[in-house]
């Protein structure tokens, strides 16, 4: 996906809310979820989207919902 520099912002801040919507689904929050205000501010095409940490709580329900899917 070619996104020229006017528009790249707001597609990954849509990716980074899509992201979360879907996660949401599945029950998993990543409350640091962002985008990277470095890399969105520099002339990177794709800016990084910071997933953020987890405590282990989270990681072990990331790890349920992921096994699940991968044994479908």
């Amino acid at each position: 996906m070619v996104v020229r520099d006017a528009e790249r912002l707001r597609v990954v801040e849509d990716a980074v809310e899509q992201l979360r919507a879907e996660l949401g689904v599945l029950g998993v929050t990543l409350p640091s979820l962002r985008v990277d205000a470095a890399s969105a501010a520099g002339d990177v095409a794709y800016p990084l989207v910071n997933l953020g940490c987890v405590n282990l709580d989270m990681t072990l329900r990331m790890v349920a919902v992921l096994h699940e899917r991968n044994a479908r």
